[in-house]
């Protein structure tokens, strides 16, 4: 699986120690998001607030508003349920300069539970004003992705996984806010995928090719701004879309899509995501094959509407 987004997400923090603008905080989990590798390169900006996440986001906004830049994270249940309040009036209301990352997301969290799951975090994120939201796929996409909402002046958040996924991405990726990205192309359907289920729109692609069912396949990391350009034109051009998310199908990457294409290209959609449903304890792969978050949920997906798109 090779290195897992978390520890991207600290190694680039690290990688970034000379920017003296830079300040890292954490809400007593930095061992878990990764955020305490910056702290052995420059402990005085780094601050552990303790398990205070209301704090810890009322003191990057005020950070912001003296030149620095605050990353603040935490399991992405708490960065945005647990100081919503301070992320809403505070961070978004003020349009301040903060970014958030919300580690530990979907059930893919496993053990933890639906305590720990943030099933709605995208939805959450996605409604506020001013709030850039973002969703890595794989290692490389985390690193360029945390670079590229470090240089963007605004509110950002950034959801990464728990789990290990393959590396999809060459090293000369170029993430840019507001655009998706092709990963295959096909007429049948396409897959709008996002986070690790990128990884599974993938394979669900190649199962599909195997039976002469040929599709496109999209990485939509920018959920908001999102890909509005490339959606349309493979609307038109496949004429059924299938998104893919660990997330709430209420609110998420599948409600952002069809937003979209409700107002200019109208066509026939599946969500493959979370039902509605909480998160529970488990296993991440049973988990996921519990939560129908598979290629062959993938699979069963675009079969449905392959045969009625045109």
């Amino acid at each position: 699986m090779g290195t897992t987004m978390r520890e991207v997400f600290g190694k680039t923090l690290q990688s970034m120690k000379d920017d003296p603008r830079l300040v890292v905080l954490d809400a007593d989990l930095g061992s878990a998001t990764k955020a305490l590798m910056f702290k052995s390169v420059c402990p005085e900006r780094y601050i552990d607030v303790g398990i205070s996440e209301q704090d810890m986001v009322g003191m990057a906004a005020g950070l912001s508003t003296c030149g620095m830049i605050p990353v603040a994270s935490s399991f992405s249940v708490f960065i945005t349920g647990r100081a919503f309040d301070q992320v809403r009036n505070t961070v978004a209301y003020g349009n301040l300069n903060v970014k958030l990352v919300g580690t530990h997301c979907g059930v893919s969290v496993g053990y933890d539970g639906g305590s720990h799951e943030a099933v709605e975090d995208l939805a959450i994120m996605r409604a506020l004003p001013n709030m850039t939201v973002l969703c890595s796929s794989d290692a490389r996409e985390t690193e360029v992705m945390v670079r590229a909402a470090y240089d963007y002046k605004g509110p950002v958040y950034m959801r990464i996984s728990r789990i290990g996924v393959p590396d999809y991405h060459k090293p000369d990726y170029v993430f840019k806010i507001g655009k998706g990205e092709i990963l295959r192309e096909g007429k049948a359907a396409a897959i709008v995928a996002t986070g690790i289920m990128v990884t599974e729109a993938i394979e669900a692609a190649q199962l599909l090719a195997m039976e002469g069912i040929e599709v496109t396949v999209i990485n939509m990391p920018s959920i908001k701004p999102i890909d509005k350009e490339l959606l349309v034109r493979v609307a038109k051009e496949t004429g059924g879309i299938v998104t893919a998310e660990e997330h709430n199908v209420v609110g998420g990457l599948g409600s952002a899509v069809a937003e979209v294409l409700a107002q200019n290209t109208p066509v026939l959609m599946r969500f493959v995501g979370i039902q509605d449903k909480f998160g529970c304890s488990g296993k991440p792969e049973t988990l996921l094959e519990e939560y129908h978050l598979k290629a062959q949920d993938i699979v069963r997906a675009v079969k449905e509407i392959a045969k009625t798109a045109k």
